[in-house]
Order: structure tokens, then C-alpha cells, then sequence
């Protein structure tokens, strides 16, 4: 039995998967292949695909197993390692938004380079690393080496401030994009107002400003959509713009009762109404507009 662990992680490694996939259905792979895929969903006619699981399941899959397949997390490798098993561990790489950064290849060398583990740096590089791994003689562990306390503490550090940008990381981008657009809104409302423009016309221009800006944003570094067909593109756009749309109702519903009723000073008016409009945007963006594009992605 071939076991597989992906971490924990909340990216994705749907490349691995499907290249495991590949090698089954070629004949390369012919064992029995049990997945620990964590955040990672796929679909697969051959391979028995776990999410998340309980410590001791875990380590008994890694008892079980002839071999380990690994992602390049410290602990999925050296939780290996102690039962004595062939490791062969492939790098989450950053350029496929598998991880933050690209740490996992320098843990992966670290390991490899004393001949714990069979360590590649591509999803390609695994027809070869398998063929290796029945001769490979890998070299007892000893977590008293020096050398990898130094690199897991680095790793532990990273991992530290890394899991606490990626589990804020939306909303900070969200907030600081939020932020500009608002910046946009506010800047635009004001050069008009002083040039005497309607405060209805006025804000309806600095909403068409900013919303384009907020759209751009959004999909390219907020939520990460991708869109693969032009009808995906135009569902995202109209629903965006739909939404914006109830948002600006709501903007000028709010300007109207605090200008015209409450004769609230404009700028404050449009202060406060911006934040309501924030919380509402990311409400509609988060939950209705982005998500099923970030599910596609990883399920296809």
C-alpha cells in the first residue's frame, strides 16, 4: 500500500493527485493508494481519497504503508521517517498557489541531500522517483541532528506568521483594496463636489470609478478567481455588478437620508456609508460572486 499525505495545508496540491492518478491508470502504480488530501478535493476512480483524519489513523496508514508520498511539510516527512519508511516528497510550489511561498523545495534538499528521503522538485520527476524508491535505502533518522532542528525551528517560525497571513489573508487584502476603492470614491466625490456637480450625478460617477477598480482588484488579488470560459467571465461580471448595484441603492439611500433628512455634513455622509457599503460588498463577493470559481478550480 502507497500512502499519500497532503498536510493540512489550505492550498490546494490537486497537481500531485493527478499525476498519481495518471500512473495508476498507465500501469506505473499498481499498489493500493490511500490519500490523506486534506483541503485538496478531487475525484478520483482509483485512489481512496481521505480528508482530514485522526493522528492515530495516521500514523497507522504510515505503518501500513510500503512507501509514503509526501507534499514537503516538515512534519508529514519526519512523521515517515520515524516508522523507517521510504519517503518520496514533492514541493507545494508558489507559482501554482500551492503555498505561500516556495520553503518546501529548501526542507525537501535538506532532507534529500543526506539521503533520508528521495526528494524531486516537479510532479514530473515522479515516474523516475518510483522506479528509485525499491532500491532506495534511506538513512536512519535521527531527531537529535542538529542540522534539522535548525531547519524545523526556521520552518515552525515561517509556518507561524504564514498561517496567520493565510488565515487573515482575504480579509486583509479585501480591507486594504477596500480601503483604495474607497479612497477612489471619496477623492472622485470631492473634486466633483467642488466643482459644483449634482450630489446625485456626483456620486453616481464616483461609484462607476469605483467599482471597475473594486472589480479588478477583487478577482486578481482578493478572492483569486479564475475564470477559464467567457461565459464563466460574464456570470462573474454580472453578478458582480448586480451586486454593486444593490450597494449603490443602498448608498444612495443612505446619502439621501443623511444629507436631505438629517442634514448630516456630505463628506461624513459618505465616510460612513462607504464602510456600510464595504461590509455588504465582501458579503456578496465572498459568499455568492468568487466562491464557486475558487471550487471549480480545485475540483476540476
Amino acid at each position: 500500500m502507497i500512502f499519500v499525505t497532503l498536510g493540512t495545508q489550505d492550498k490546494s496540491f490537486h497537481r500531485l493527485l493527478e499525476k498519481i492518478e495518471k500512473q495508476i491508470e498507465t500501469g506505473m502504480i499498481q499498489d493500493k493508494v490511500i490519500v490523506q488530501a486534506g483541503n485538496t478535493k478531487f475525484q478520483s476512480k482509483h485512489m481512496e481519497i481521505l480528508d482530514f483524519i485522526p493522528m492515530d489513523t495516521f500514523q497507522q496508514y504510515i505503518k501500513d504503508a510500503d512507501y509514503v508520498i509526501t507534499h514537503g511539510g516538515v512534519g508529514s516527512i519526519v512523521d515517515a521517517l520515524k516508522e523507517n519508511k521510504k519517503v518520496i516528497a514533492v514541493p507545494r510550489k508558489k507559482e501554482y498557489k500551492e503555498h505561500t511561498n516556495d520553503h518546501q523545495e529548501q526542507i525537501i534538499h535538506e532532507f534529500a541531500s543526506d539521503k533520508y528521503i528521495i526528494g524531486i522538485n516537479s510532479v514530473d520527476e515522479l515516474d523516475a522517483a518510483i522506479k528509485k524508491v525499491e532500491k532506495f535505502k534511506p538513512k536512519k533518522y535521527q531527531s537529535n541532528n542538529k542540522k534539522f532542528i535548525k531547519v524545523i525551528s526556521d520552518y515552525i517560525e515561517q509556518e507561524n506568521h504564514i498561517g496567520w497571513y493565510n488565515k487573515y489573508r482575504e480579509v486583509i487584502s479585501y480591507l486594504v483594496f477596500g480601503g483604495l476603492t474607497t479612497v477612489i470614491n471619496i477623492v472622485a466625490f470631492y473634486i466633483m463636489d467642488l466643482m459644483g456637480i449634482n450630489t446625485y450625478v456626483n456620486n453616481t460617477i464616483a461609484w462607476i470609478a469605483s467599482v471597475i477598480f473594486a472589480y479588478v482588484t477583487n478577482k486578481l488579488f482578493v478572492f483569486e478567481s479564475k475564470t477559464t470560459t467567457r461565459k464563466e467571465l460574464v456570470r462573474e461580471v454580472s453578478s458582480f455588478f448586480a451586486a454593486r448595484i444593490f450597494s449603490y441603492v443602498v448608498d444612495m439611500v443612505g446619502m439621501y437620508l443623511f444629507v436631505s433628512v438629517m442634514m448630516t455634513n456630505k463628506i461624513f455622509a459618505k465616510i460612513v456609508m462607504n464602510v456600510v457599503v464595504i461590509v455588504i460588498n465582501y458579503v456578496f463577493s465572498k459568499l455568492f460572486i468568487f466562491q464557486s470559481n475558487g471550487k471549480k478550480e480545485i475540483s476540476k
